[in-house]
């Protein structure tokens, strides 16, 4: 057993919490580092158990256009700021798991400069794919050369290369060594080369016990990347989608089927990473059309078989829209002393710290119980995971279920409310947008104490969030009718927004014959710059 099987996860952008400048002047280190060491505290007070943070190293912009593999963001501080925040975790009993861009570096990356200034002379041209001095790019250089998703910032690395594999194994090394990481998060896992990502897990075997390896993967076979010769997990993608748009559509087979096919793609000791939002994509809080489904997502997120992880800043129900040409308001700078009272005030923190606790509580179970569904509607979903029974509503109203149970009786742990089992059914009134996990009487702590933290978080939660909240602009009737008012400019479409190139596609499809509501909503469910670009080439 190791220790990210029963992790729970805390995902920090530090340059966005951090207040950094967005561009890098590469001038004298600013210790910004530091100023996110009260988080720790704040990180372990909600019951998490590893961090994620990440990009980390020195930039030029928002972090995935690397420099210098081995020296922290001057925007950051200094390595030493970084060592003493890894300890500082880990003597707060926190892991700690770093962004690893090893897909593509920046421009100004030492074998990148040396193209520049050698040509065909510099030793470092096969260290990236198609390097062509025939060609040219966006800037000038007088030779071209494959990217990351359509950008000449991000020169795509070589990973057939011996020397780059080597390097790049080094520097997990160094990050060990120097930092003591505990894992590596891998930056665009699915376009990675699967030799070089075999190289990696052999590295990751050698320099640290349970060190763990996660990828970025957004669709396909989970099981390509998740074995036993690459990599430890990947990001669920699928489920993140499931989480919200089976709330939005009142569809909780949409969740259960996605559940489903993923514990028939990937074996049972592989976890997947489960998010509902993160430094990519909009808030939870701003993808949600009822606000109420926040406490039935987080149920489920902590719950369902995998590894949950929070996005910073998201344990207080902040919202964060995409922008064009910018993801700043998905990584913003917030001052903790701001929420201080959130613990007690704010029903999505006290949430998410009840579900903290009972995940450690009942690791056993939702880390390592059999998952077995038991109840199916469009509104109402219940399952069960080793001894424990998890039951949401989705619907405005309340909600029943009627499930098979042993003899007994059951404690919700969010709601504090006791079932007695009767004929062998639990009968589970659930009221509108709610939900709760339910424990055999005879399970629940007998210290009060830790009991009571245990409970009333579901009725403080119904009491301070409106059932229905008004729907954001653009997301009430039909899918995708909104975007039939958004003007698609006369420009590239690189240059678009996600919602620009959404009304584009549908215009395009339009064009071609009737567009049906399904179609409307796989273009608004997409919300993915590269396949919004792919897709509208496509026509």
């Amino acid at each position: 057993m190791a220790w990210y099987d029963e992790a729970v996860f805390y995902h920090i952008y530090p340059l966005g919490l951090a207040g950094a400048p967005k561009q890098n002047d590469y001038s004298e280190p600013v210790h910004r580092l530091p100023k996110l060491l009260p988080w720790i505290e704040h990180i372990r007070k909600l019951g998490f158990t590893a961090l994620y943070i990440g990009p980390l190293f020195q930039s030029v912009g928002h972090g995935y256009e690397t420099t210098d593999y081995r020296t922290l963001d001057s925007r950051l501080g200094t390595n030493e700021d970084l060592v003493d925040f890894v300890r500082a975790c880990h003597e707060a009993g926190i892991k700690v798991v770093f962004d690893g861009v090893f897909n593509h570096t920046g421009r100004d990356f030492f074998a990148f400069a040396n193209i520049r200034q050698n040509r065909e002379n510099s030793p470092y041209c096969d260290w990236y794919c198609n390097v062509n001095f025939w060609g040219n790019n966006e800037y000038n250089d007088g030779f071209s050369y494959d990217n990351w998703g359509g950008y000449d910032l991000l020169a795509k690395l070589n990973q057939r290369n011996p020397a780059v594999r080597d390097y790049i194994c080094d520097v997990v090394r160094f990050w060990v060594s120097e930092f003591d990481v505990d894992g590596i998060r891998l930056d665009a896992a699915d376009v990675l080369d699967f030799d070089f990502m075999c190289d990696l897990r052999r590295t990751a075997d050698e320099v640290k016990p349970d060190f763990w390896l996660m990828g970025e993967v957004i669709h396909g076979d989970y099981s390509r990347w998740a074995n036993e010769r690459t990599l430890h997990s990947v990001t669920d993608y699928a489920l993140h989608k499931g989480l919200y748009s089976g709330h939005n559509e009142h569809n909780y087979f949409e969740i259960a089927h996605t559940v489903r096919r993923t514990l028939g793609m990937v074996p049972p000791h592989i976890k997947l990473y489960n998010f509902v939002d993160n430094h990519d994509v909009e808030r939870i809080s701003t993808k949600l059309r009822n606000k109420a489904h926040y406490l039935p997502v987080h149920i489920l997120l902590y719950t369902l078989p995998g590894i949950p992880s929070v996005y910073y800043g998201s344990e207080f129900g902040i919202e964060g829209k995409k922008e064009r040409f910018s993801d700043d308001s998905l990584r913003p700078c917030i001052d903790l002393a701001e929420h201080a009272d959130d613990y007690e005030k704010n029903p999505c923190t006290k949430l998410i710290a009840a579900l903290g606790r009972i995940h450690a509580e009942y690791s056993d179970d939702l880390s390592w119980g059999d998952y077995r569904e038991l109840a199916l509607t469009t509104e109402q979903y219940a399952f069960e995971r080793g001894n424990l029974i998890v039951a949401v509503n989705n619907a405005e109203g309340e909600g029943h279920l009627s499930v098979s149970a042993p003899a007994g009786s059951y404690v919700g742990l969010l709601g504090g409310k006791t079932i007695e089992v009767v004929g062998g059914k639990l009968e589970i009134e659930l009221p509108p947008c709610g939900g709760d996990i339910f424990a055999p009487s005879d399970y629940v702590p007998a210290d009060e104490s830790k009991k009571a933290a245990l409970e009333q978080v579901a009725a403080l939660f119904a009491a301070r969030i409106p059932e229905n909240e008004p729907v954001r602009k653009g997301e009430s009737g039909q899918a995708g009718d909104q975007l039939d008012e958004v003007e698609v400019p006369n420009i590239p479409y690189e240059q678009m927004s996600v919602e620009e190139l959404q009304a584009a596609i549908l215009a395009k499809m339009a064009a071609n014959g009737p567009v049906t509501d399904q179609m409307r909503r796989d273009v608004t469910d997409n919300v993915w710059t590269d396949s919004l670009l792919n897709w509208v080439r496509s026509f």
